[in-house]
Parts: C-alpha cells; structure tokens; sequence
C-alpha cells in the first residue's frame, strides 16, 4: 500500500491551512473586546455575541434565511426526485436537453439571475415579496438537489425494485418502501446542499430581498456598507457554530459519511 510522501504532506497541510484560516480568523475576531476588527491580543471577550441581541434585524433575517432555505430546498426535492428518477430510468427524445435545462442554472452568473427575476417579478406585480424570493430560490437550488439525487438514482439496483413489483406491490408502496429507501442518501445530501445554497445565497438575494424579507447574509451585507465593528463576525462565528452542531448531529443520527458521499452503508 503506497502512502503519501513528504512533499504531498505538506502540500495537503498548507491546502487545508489555507482554506481554514479565514474562518479561524474571522471566529477569533469575534471575541475581541475591541471596538474595531483585531485579533483579541488582550483577552477574550463575548461582548459582540451580547451585541447581537441588540440587533433584532440579525436575528430576523436568520430566521427568514432558516425558513426560506428549508421550504425551498423541499419544494425543489419535490421536483428532483421524480426527475431524476425519469432522466435515470427511461431513454426517451429530449432527454439529455431536458436534462441540460434542469441544470441550466448552474451556468448562469447570479448577478443575471437577480436582474432577471426582478424584472420578471416586478412585472407580474409580486416584487419584494417572499413568494418572489421562494421562487427564485428554488429554481437557483434545484440542480444542486437533482445532481445528487439523479446519482442516487442511476446507481440504484432495479432488480430490487422488480422483486417488489412481482410480490405484490403497488405503485406507491413500491416508491415507500423501495425505491425511496434506495436513493434516499442523494435525497438527504441533495436536500442539505440546497439548503446551504440557498442559505448562503448573496448575489442573486440581494436583487429580490425587500425590508421585512431580508436574509442573514442580505442584512450582514448591509451591515457593513456602514459599520466596521466586529458585529458580523460575531454573528458568522455563530453560524459557523450552528453549522458544525447540525453536522455533529446529521453524523450522529444518519451518518454524515453517508450524506456527503450520497452513497448507502450496507452495514448500518
């Protein structure tokens, strides 16, 4: 079994450095007694964490990304599921264009997206709405729910399937029982990349987003067009901290191996 040399280790060790040092800094700026961004070089402070409560705007606004990224996500698995299952099933003229549609999104910049849903939407009446925002959000995160659940589904044994179909069952109880319990790992990790995207989401939001309706990363943009204390990174440590527990959680009940390879564990 060859392992890796020297050079590649420290190769590997400077990538991952690198990619964790801006949430390292940003988490350690956010105890920072200061009034400015620095480093805490004179103590630990939790001062701009109780800041937060003093801002009802931040708190709102992750509520409204909480509620806009789960419903969004659900409503575009709602549409994933049945399309991976048809794209990965059947041959049929269209498909790989009607495929190439479905992924359409991921090729277009969100600046463009924004600009055309706020023409789109401000047409029809319905700009600066949340049902606009819903909309937007589930067309952007649908291709990131149909990739890993079309996967799922392609690699999914149909000998199980028909096994079912000759004992008896129907076709909602083959879909229950069966087919859903097959692919439901791309499911999960379909629906929890929707949702970080969604969540995540600044560019496009930023067009659409209307006061009452502003997401967390809309009103920490905000924030700091006019403010340069340590405020908003107090609240991305905490998401940062939401984060990590929902994975530690998602580990413990389901098995996050499982959910970001989107690959079932026989021995589990």
């Amino acid at each position: 079994m060859r392992t890796n040399g020297p050079l590649a280790l420290l190769f590997h060790a400077l990538f991952v450095v690198f990619m964790l040092a801006p949430i390292v800094v940003v988490c350690l700026v956010a105890f920072t007694p200061e009034g400015f961004l620095s480093l805490p070089v004179n103590g630990f402070s939790l001062r701009w964490f109780r800041t937060i409560a003093s801002y009802p705007e931040f708190v709102h606004a992750f509520w409204v990304s909480l509620g806009l990224g789960i419903i969004s996500s659900f409503v575009a698995l709602l549409f994933a599921v049945p399309a991976a299952l048809a794209i990965a099933r059947y041959r049929f003229r269209g498909r790989d264009a009607l495929a190439t549609l479905f992924l359409s999104p991921l090729m277009i910049p969100h600046v463009v997206l924004g600009i055309a849903f706020l023409r789109f939407f401000t047409s029809l009446g319905l700009g600066g709405t949340f049902a606009a925002l819903l909309i937007a959000h589930v067309v952007v995160v649908f291709p990131f729910a149909l990739r890993l659940t079309l996967a799922a589904a392609t690699g999914m044994d149909r000998s199980v399937e028909m096994a079912a179909v000759s004992l008896g069952a129907g076709g909602f109880t083959l879909f229950r029982r069966v087919t859903l319990p097959l692919i439901l790992p791309g499911v999960i990790s379909g629906w929890a990349l929707a949702f970080i995207q969604s969540f995540d989401d600044l560019t496009m939001t930023v067009f659409l987003a209307a006061p009452g309706i502003e997401t967390l990363p809309v009103r920490m943009f905000l924030y700091i067009q006019d403010n340069i204390d340590p405020l908003v990174t107090s609240v991305s440590a905490s998401v940062i901290a939401i984060t990590m527990t929902a994975l530690i959680l998602l580990d413990r009940f389901y098995g996050l191996d499982r959910v970001l390879a989107g690959k079932s564990d026989p021995g589990r």
